[in-house]
């Protein structure tokens, strides 16, 4: 599809070309619009929103929202409520999914033409002299612009480059399946592993989970990593740590074989001589997901051609604001640096329009970007790690404080269990003042509560004025009034 108001080979000239149409390119585009730009975005899909709104973020919470009525169910009986779950209608499942998708996208395409920014549909690429050229299939449009933001996004990481398959599949064939699979085994141990071991474990699915750590998350906070282990445990899940995947077999028929070996096995093998007992080991199901990063999208010959330097992972080089190292080219989202988040790319699109707009825009402090999970039970953080705040040489009297989440009466009556921890610390610019660094969550509506701890984060809130903060009883976000109170050194609830 293109649009139709442009004769093919036409020239056309905007303040703004935007590359890609997910959160970050899409973000960018309206603020510049708003801002008085002429924009056009280029989307090469048939519909615009990127991985997010139609293969990534919106489905998968469209199908995590409804399988999690099966729980509520199964709780219900539990507490007298006579609920029984007579199993998944797929097809009216997936049509739901399907409407969601489709609402989000309608809007997003409702709202952009709103704005007066005008959508091409092609594969683009940046020519040497900065045109943007748009291949539409049976012909090509020649773009020109004053600044051009390139958000072109990521694509699911292959185990040692083996492609997907029928039963070897990432995200995208996960929301693309038929019906839910008998059997699964997840490699990985990040968001999206989790989000689809408890949505495939909640529909009846049997899940097996390879973390190659100790824990899942094993980049957030200890406690949390712990924590969710824990519990995805205790719903079901096979949680296999120190497993190293090897290799996938899988045939001509449906299923799959994973050969992993465990890493605690192998070191205790080296530490004793024993080189003769194998330390292999293999799970097989119908599908395996591979969850294990996605690669960003900037493989094309054009970035090179366009003078985008890209460092050894292939993300773009920026300055603060979004700059490349090509004047008047900018990127955003997914092929920079850092976590590869929709809300984060939000973010970036606004600042990096608002700097082409020469409005000088704060940077966007990775400190302050909320990380969640939609598993069973959800999972979020955000801020620094104890460990983190400890290396930070401008931090001083680090500490973290752990509030047990049962001894909130709301918690206890959603039959979840979880965690939460602070980590409180001095800038060395204010020695007595402790101000909140970190928060990092493991319970019910953990997802929903960390938008307050990003608060405090960014605003660097003294702990002394956070703990002074009334929350409503009795509900689930006292948890947070409570640790805060224990951090101050004034524990209502809690030892």
């Amino acid at each position: 599809m293109t649009d139709s108001s442009h004769t093919p080979g036409s020239e056309d000239t905007f303040d703004l070309v935007v590359i890609g149409s997910g959160p970050g390119g899409y973000t960018a585009a309206l603020r510049a619009a708003e801002l008085g730009s002429s924009v056009a975005v280029i989307e090469k899909d048939d519909v615009v929103g990127g991985v997010c709104l139609n293969r990534g973020c919106i489905p998968t919470k469209a199908l995590i929202t409804a399988v999690h009525d099966i729980e509520t169910a199964r709780h219900a009986q539990s507490v007298g409520v006579n609920l029984e779950f007579h199993g998944i209608d797929y097809g009216a499942l997936m049509k739901h999914k399907r409407h969601m998708v489709h609402t989000m996208t309608e809007g997003l395409s409702a709202l952009l033409s709103h704005r007066k920014v005008r959508v091409v549909h092609g594969e683009a690429s940046i020519a040497m002299n900065h045109d943007v050229i748009v291949d539409e299939g049976d012909s090509k449009r020649t773009l020109k612009a004053s600044d051009i933001i390139v958000a072109t996004g990521s694509v699911a990481r292959p185990f040692n480059d083996q492609p997907f398959s029928h039963s070897v599949i990432d995200s995208d064939r996960a929301l693309a399946l038929d019906t839910f699979p008998t059997s699964a085994v997840i490699i990985g141990s990040g968001a999206v592993a989790l989000e689809f071991a408890s949505l495939w474990n909640t529909a009846g699915t049997k899940v097996t989970l390879l973390a190659r750590r100790d824990r899942v998350l094993s980049h957030w906070s200890r406690r949390a990593g712990v924590t969710l282990t824990r519990e995805l445990q205790r719903n079901g899940i096979k949680v296999i740590t120190h497993a190293d995947t090897t290799s996938i077999d899988s045939g001509e028929n449906l299923g799959v074989t994973v050969h992993y070996d465990l890493a605690e096995q192998r070191a205790s093998e080296s530490e004793s001589g024993d080189s003769t007992e194998s330390t292999s080991h293999q799970v097989s199901a119908d599908v395996v997901l591979v969850a294990i990063g996605r690669t960003p999208s900037t493989g094309a010959a054009w970035f090179k051609e366009a003078g985008i330097e890209l460092d050894n992972h292939g993300l773009v080089k920026t300055d603060e604001l979004g700059q490349t190292s090509a004047k008047h080219i900018w990127a955003v989202g997914d092929i920079t640096a850092g976590r590869q988040m929709a809300h984060r790319a939000f973010e970036q699109g606004m600042t990096t329009a608002e700097a082409i707009a020469g409005l000088k825009p704060e940077p966007v402090d990775n400190d302050t970007i909320p990380s969640v999970v939609f598993s069973s039970p959800e999972a979020a953080c955000v801020g620094l790690t104890l460990e983190d705040a400890e290396a930070r040489e401008e931090l001083n009297d680090v500490k973290e404080t752990a509030f047990p989440m049962l001894s909130n009466a709301r918690v206890q009556m959603t039959g979840q269990n979880g965690s939460l921890s602070v980590v409180t610390g001095c800038e060395q610019s204010h020695p007595d003042t402790p101000i909140i660094l970190g928060m990092h969550m493991v319970g019910p509506s953990a997802t929903e509560l960390i938008a307050e701890a990003e608060e405090m984060v960014g605003n660097k809130t003294p702990l002394s004025k956070a703990a002074r903060l009334i929350h409503p009883h009795p509900t689930i976000s006292e948890t947070i009034g409570e640790a805060l109170l224990k951090a101050d050194g004034r524990p209502l609830n809690s030892r």
